[in-house]
């Protein structure tokens, strides 16, 4: 996700694909050797999200026994990150940070509004995996009752209409700054902060809350049931929960931390930015949307055996949908 910030331009912190032509100072491609290597490393990691992404979508929408509420947010997830691999990974390679500050054409407000409406979705969606995860935890025995189809669908129907409405505002926000100019700096600069908070930090504090709420449960509920013939087996299961949580939150903030943390400072402090950073930053928010299928779906004994059937295209030789998945 990479909204539009105040960048600090020198010759040394341009982007590696990019130099200034000294009289005119218009900006050019370079095709150097790091810009290669850049964009071969780059493109690699669109293939890898492309391909875990899709592992996913059609992992649950072939195999009936992966056909749960649960799932479908998965499912929404895996689409939002899907794209994200096949849209605005190949935008930004084409029209980088670097590029868009010193030409600010068509393209480079499509790609701002295609990353900000689906880096945004991926993490509303996280957002409803964890509240999923919640009541599956904590309330067992409404659980079904609570998240059933309808309700999932409408938190589906809601993390994208959020993402969208966020990506319309900052996009008008932005068209009014041009008219007026100065005039407007303090309303797009509270815009902003709106989609912030939106966008990142409301989520994050939302699932930081829930997932410790699910941990001291969890505990709770294997100190309970100490001493029984369960009670190895609750252990081990409390650690296995214990380890993808931490995994879950881990590379979540691993990825998205540095960038809206870096963003924020420099917003709220005036404080220029070099383009290095924020395009290092910025792509390695796009990462998380490459590793999101390791961690929601290879966590799990059933997603690999969905895998495996697609990938030795078993699927293509008879009807496996009601397959048994371990």
């Amino acid at each position: 996700m990479a909204p539009e910030v105040t960048v600090e331009h020198t010759y040394d912190d341009l982007h590696p694909c990019y130099e200034i032509h000294n009289v005119s100072c218009i900006l050019t491609s370079t095709p150097s050797t790091v810009c290669v290597l850049l964009s071969v490393f780059l493109g690699s990691m669109s293939v890898v999200t492309i391909c875990g992404n899709l592992f996913v979508i059609i992992s649950i929408i072939y195999f009936k026994q992966l056909h749960t509420p649960t799932n479908s947010l998965i499912l929404s997830l895996a689409v939002a990150d899907l794209l994200v691999g096949l849209v605005v990974f190949p935008f930004n390679l084409e029209f980088s940070v670097s590029s868009c500050e010193f030409s600010e054409n068509v393209f480079c407000k499509v790609r701002n509004s295609l990353d900000i409406t689906l880096c945004t979705a991926s993490i509303l969606n996280l957002c409803c995996i964890s509240i999923d995860r919640y009541y599956a935890v904590c309330h067992p025995l409404t659980y079904r009752t609570k998240i059933n189809v309808h309700v999932v669908v409408i938190m589906i129907v809601v993390s994208w209409s959020v993402s969208l409405l966020l990506t319309i505002g900052l996009a008008m926000a932005g068209l009014h700054q041009d008219k007026c100019l100065e005039e407007c700096s303090i309303d797009v600069q509270l815009a902003i902060i709106l989609g912030l908070l939106c966008s990142f930090y409301l989520p994050v504090i939302l699932m930081l809350c829930i997932y410790l709420k699910i941990f001291l449960v969890a505990q709770r509920q294997v100190r309970s049931i100490q001493g029984t013939k369960s009670g190895a087996t609750a252990s081990k299961m409390e650690r296995k929960a214990t380890k993808t949580l931490a995994t879950v939150m881990g590379v979540f903030l691993m990825c998205w931390s540095p960038f809206f943390l870096c963003f924020s400072f420099q917003l709220l402090k005036h404080v220029s930015v070099s383009v290095a950073v924020i395009e290092s930053l910025s792509w390695l928010t796009r990462s998380n949307s490459m590793l999101n299928p390791f961690i929601y779906a290879f966590f799990y004994s059933w997603f690999r055996s969905a895998f495996r059937l697609i990938i030795f295209g078993k699927i293509f030789q008879g009807d496996f949908s009601g397959s048994k998945l371990h």
